[in-house]
């Protein structure tokens, strides 16, 4: 019967040249780490543990070897018993269970609530504060406001349980648009995973509500998850059946067709990409609709151009990209600070692939201090793309600036 080849070969890395030795040398690491003087190993116990029936370790004595030797049990050959977890692991699914908490309880409370009366200005009232977050939203970025959208909804949704009529179908309405921006912001983030879900509770409260519009504009939500996921299919997908209603009204035309560009630009399908774009442009002019939510194609200047440019940079088409970049950036203003970054990080990368490297890294000096300032996920990801878009200038003066800007927002990316 084969011995407990593993441990052994542990002990040996470390310098315990017999079964006396390490079990001396474990049990004075033990009790250091443990402030345990009646912590013990005995020279018989690690020989039974080299041995071809090893058992299993107490906890503390597994949490005394991956200290000593950097392995846990399972990886020193002993017989792992059911149901063990690592107490690291312990930690992180501590950690991970509180963290969904925090991303799901808002739009998951158990009912039924007490029943109460909902004045149906109330819709008037949350959908005025709409216009509000979108702005903060381009002044501040997303972690800031998360935390205040959250318990919004949760009243939302709340008064939508003792709501009825038309009264409950406009807090429906108006609960989907917070959900829609809820799931932006941790789309923003970069917690992808809580942007899909918030992504569902818009689609979800959209087909309650039986509105069209937002139906249509909840899957063209789903498409940008799926835009960042770099699953072009899926965003080409999502926006035809957001078209395939003819009773959507222009915008959600407009915003199904420029997303489609980028899914199309996924694809490598440039002429998709100009196609869909400059159809979006013929009917923006149409878009006069009072409906409080997705009025990015009127508020963002040069709104069709910043997508455009976003396809042609996803197609390495650096020049061209670099070009519309500029045009773009002349009509935004200082005060929208996280569009603005997110745009000059592609700004900068497409000036990196037309081969610029120079002018990629002038940009880069201002993009860094608007990272840090909105957290953006988002611009820190741009950051990322630039960075490998200037490897071919890695070991030049040019390549080696550009680590040094880059350092605050890239270390441990």
């Amino acid at each position: 019967m084969s011995r407990n080849d593993a441990l052994r070969a542990a002990r040996l890395r470390v310098g315990w040249r017999s079964a006396e030795a390490a079990a001396n040398a474990l049990q004075a690491h033990g009790q250091r780490l443990l402030d345990d003087r009646q912590f013990t190993v005995s020279a018989r116990t690690w020989r039974r543990w080299e041995g071809p029936r090893p058992g299993w370790p107490s906890e503390d004595t597994a949490i005394v070897l991956h200290d000593a030797l950097g392995r846990w049990p399972e990886d020193l050959g002993f017989t792992t018993p059911p149901g063990w977890i690592r107490p690291e692991q312990h930690e992180e699914t501590t950690a991970q269970t509180s963290q969904l908490l925090a991303v799901t309880t808002p739009a998951l409370i158990a009912g039924p609530l007490s029943p109460q009366q909902v004045d149906p200005q109330l819709v008037d009232y949350f959908q005025n504060q709409l216009e509000g977050h979108y702005r903060a939203d381009m002044l501040l970025g997303p972690h800031d406001l998360i935390g205040t959208l959250g318990p919004q909804y949760q009243l939302i949704d709340k008064l939508t349980r003792s709501a009825a009529g038309d009264t409950r179908r406009g807090l429906l309405r108006v609960g989907a648009a917070y959900a829609a921006l809820i799931g932006w912001l941790y789309q923003d983030a970069g917690d992808l995973s809580a942007a899909a879900f918030w992504r569902g509770i818009t689609q979800e409260i959209a087909l309650r509500a039986r509105d069209p519009h937002l139906i249509g504009y909840a899957m063209i939500n789903s498409a940008v998850v799926r835009t960042d996921l770099g699953d072009g299919a899926g965003v080409v997908d999502l926006c035809e059946a957001a078209l395939d209603d003819d009773r959507v009204v222009p915008k959600i035309r407009v915003m199904a067709m420029q997303q489609q560009a980028h899914g199309a630009s996924l694809l490598r399908d440039r002429i998709a990409v100009d196609r869909l774009i400059d159809d979006a442009d013929r009917l923006l002019p149409q878009v006069n609709d009072d409906l409080p939510w997705g009025n990015a194609c009127r508020r963002t200047p040069g709104y069709l151009e910043v997508q455009r440019a976003t396809c042609y940079g996803r197609l390495g088409l650096g020049t061209e990209a670099s070009n519309l970049w500029e045009q773009v950036l002349a009509a935004v203003p200082a005060t929208a600070r996280r569009d603005r970054g997110v745009y000059m990080a592609r700004h900068a990368t497409a000036a990196a692939t037309a081969r610029e490297p120079e002018q990629a890294v002038r940009i880069a000096r201002e993009v860094v201090d608007i990272a840090m300032e909105t957290r953006s996920a988002r611009m820190r990801r741009e950051l990322v793309t630039l960075e490998r878009a200037m490897r071919p200038w890695h070991d030049a003066p040019v390549g080696r600036a550009l680590t040094e800007v880059l350092a605050p927002v890239t270390e441990g990316t």
